[in-house]
This record gives structure tokens, C-alpha cells and sequence, in this order.
């Protein structure tokens, strides 16, 4: 493990609820608890991307915010619905967010997940979607967003207009951005078509894949076959994997409180989301060196260069910092992490 970063849902309550934070409370918080993982040494702060839900959504006017009040973390997300976007605007924001940042962006991206809304993407008026889960817009609007982040020519120039003839690429350009951008997987078969693309392998917080095997198992193979895609296609660089995992180091009496319950017995479990049947990963919470232990033995955290860390965002600033900061002072250090004290590591360095 290289780097570990978390993950944020970005939950909050509703107008006049009580029990949680409110949209605007969520984005401060947010915006706080990246600031603090700053200055810890953590190497990231992602944000899922969730539409017509009370979660995290338009994620550029988030990341912007952090990256203002950050030196070193890397910002990104976990995932942007493609279904939702149109890929050279996102393109132009993402390659402006990255010049502000001085290149600490790293972009999650793919189909998306299940939501509430039905053909929810139609309402943002992308329409011709002929799969009921939208996978065929999603991985056309990658390989226009992908052409654009590389600075290719996607458009006609105009010469009418300034007397010039060919194509022309998006402004501005972020050179670097596109060896940035990650694709989010729930199965080996997408795996295999991310390593083929040439983009880093964002593995999902579930598998749409049951077997018997153990979810971490499951995973690391994955892992594997992407890596061996991308092999395969000749793809000059590394490419940077991450997984997500649910972990709670128990150091203090709240920690056992809130979380010790989660990791009594935990398992993985199986169900069905979006049609499959899936495997979703268990939660870690114990004392340290368990942990240690336990990771370890996760061969899919051993496999990737960047852990995730799902947070419970909702419970606010301070509590999200203790499990970050006790993360990585008596778990990271023994999985062969060092804090993140001269900015994201670069693809080679992985």
C-alpha cells in the first residue's frame, strides 16, 4: 500500500431534519475534514458522486473549495456517473480544477450506480440510451471525455472565422490529467475493458459477482486480470489501482462505541443490486494490531497501491479525523505507507 486516502458519501439530512448535517453543513464538513487529512499526511480526499439523492453531487465546486485550502492532497471522486455528463465540459473543468490544484486532481469516472431516480440521466437530456442501466452512453461519453483530456482535436475549426483548418482540442489543457483518470469496476470483465483502455482501475465497494469466494479474493483477481489487459495492450506506463474498505481502528471508549459492534463477526455479504447478485466487503474494526493483521491478509489490499477509506461523514469533522489520523499512525505505517508530505505520487512511483 502506497497511499490511502478516504471516501466520503457526502450523506446528509433533510430540510428541517435532525440526526445528521444539512446539504450546506455536508460540503463545510467536507471541505474540513480534507483540510485536517492535509495536514495528517493523507494522500486523498474522494467524493461519490450521487444524483437525486441526499448525498454528494456536483462534485467540481467541492473539489475546487479543498484544493484552495490544501497543499499536497490529491481530490478526486469515486465515481462521476457518465451518464450524466456532458464529457467536454467535464473535460474543460476537470483540466481547470487541475491547473488550480497544480495537478492533485484524480478523476473517478464510469457507469455509475444505482439511484432513485428512473432514467434519471433523460432529465438532464441525454437521451438514445438503448441499455435500461445506461452502460452504452456512459462508455461513449468516456472515450469523447478521454480524447479530450489527452488534448486531441474533437471539434472542426471554423475557417470563416480565424482562417485556421483541422481540428481543435479543449482549453485549457491539463497535461497529465488523462493518466489521472480512473474507471470505476464492479466486475473482471470491466476490469479487463479498463486495463485495455489504458485507464487506472477504480475497483468498486462491491463485485456484481458471487462465486463463493471471499469478496478480497474476488478482487485481487480482478486486480489481476486488469493488470494483465493492460499488459496485453502495451500501455507504456504503470497504472494506478485502488480498492475501498470499510476500516475502523478501536484505540478510544467512542471508538468501540460507535464502531466495535461493526466489527463483531463481520462478514461479507451477498444480495442483489441493479439486477446481480453481488458480494459487498466487511468491515474491519478492531484494535491496531489486529488491523494490521487483518489487512495483511486481505489480498486485495495488499495487491493495490491506494486504500480507501469509507467515512462516516454524517458524524462530523472531528470524529472522521480521529479515524484518519489513528489510521495512519498505528495501522498505514506497518502496510508500507509513509505520510504524504510532497504531494501525490506520481504513476511511476506506484
Amino acid at each position: 500500500m502506497k497511499a490511502f486516502g478516504f471516501l466520503s458519501f457526502g450523506h446528509y439530512a433533510s430540510a428541517g431534519g435532525s440526526g445528521g448535517p444539512d446539504a450546506a453543513d455536508m460540503l463545510r464538513d467536507a471541505v474540513d475534514i480534507a483540510t485536517g487529512a492535509d495536514e495528517i499526511g493523507v494522500n486523498g480526499a474522494y467524493f461519490r458522486v450521487h444524483h437525486f439523492a441526499r448525498q454528494s453531487a456536483a462534485p467540481m465546486p467541492l473539489l475546487a473549495a479543498i484544493a484552495a485550502r490544501t497543499q499536497r492532497i490529491e481530490v478526486g471522486t469515486g465515481v462521476i456517473d457518465m451518464r450524466y455528463e456532458n464529457p467536454l465540459h467535464l473535460a474543460e473543468e476537470a483540466a481547470a480544477l487541475d491547473l488550480l490544484s497544480g495537478g492533485r486532481v484524480a478523476l473517478g469516472v464510469s457507469r455509475g450506480s444505482p439511484e432513485p431516480a428512473l432514467r434519471g440521466w433523460e432529465a438532464f437530456g441525454y437521451t438514445g440510451s438503448t441499455d435500461p442501466r445506461g452502460a452504452d452512453i456512459a462508455r461513449d461519453k468516456f472515450d469523447l471525455f478521454q480524447r479530450a483530456v489527452r488534448g486531441e482535436g474533437v471539434v472542426d475549426a471554423d475557417p470563416r472565422q480565424f482562417g485556421r483548418v483541422g481540428k481543435l482540442r479543449i482549453e485549457p489543457h491539463s497535461a497529465g490529467l488523462a493518466e489521472r483518470i480512473w474507471w470505476g469496476a464492479a466486475s473482471r470483465e470491466t476490469a479487463r475493458w479498463a486495463g485495455t483502455a489504458g485507464v487506472n482501475l477504480m475497483s468498486s465497494t462491491l463485485l456484481t459477482e458471487a462465486t463463493g469466494d471471499a469478496f478480497a479474493d474476488l478482487q485481487a483477481e480482478q486486480i489481476d486480470q486488469f493488470r494483465a489487459a493492460w499488459a496485453a495492450a502495451g500501455h507504456p506506463r504503470t497504472p494506478r489501482v485502488s480498492v475501498s474498505r470499510s476500516i475502523f481502528p478501536l484505540v478510544t471508549d467512542l471508538d468501540r462505541h460507535y464502531f466495535g459492534p461493526r466489527g463483531d463477526d463481520s462478514v461479507d455479504e451477498v444480495g442483489i443490486i441493479d439486477g446481480f447478485r453481488s458480494t459487498f466487503g466487511k468491515t474491519y474494526a478492531a484494535e491496531p494490531d489486529a488491523l494490521v493483521e487483518q489487512l495483511k491478509a486481505d489480498a486485495a489490499v495488499q495487491s493495490a497501491d491506494t486504500l480507501m477509506l469509507t467515512i462516516p461523514s454524517q458524524l462530523g469533522v472531528d470524529l472522521n479525523l480521529h479515524i484518519l489520523e489513528t489510521f495512519a499512525r498505528y495501522v498505514a505505517p506497518a502496510l508500507g505507507w509513509e505520510p504524504n508530505f510532497e504531494g501525490p505520487r506520481v504513476p511511476a512511483e506506484v
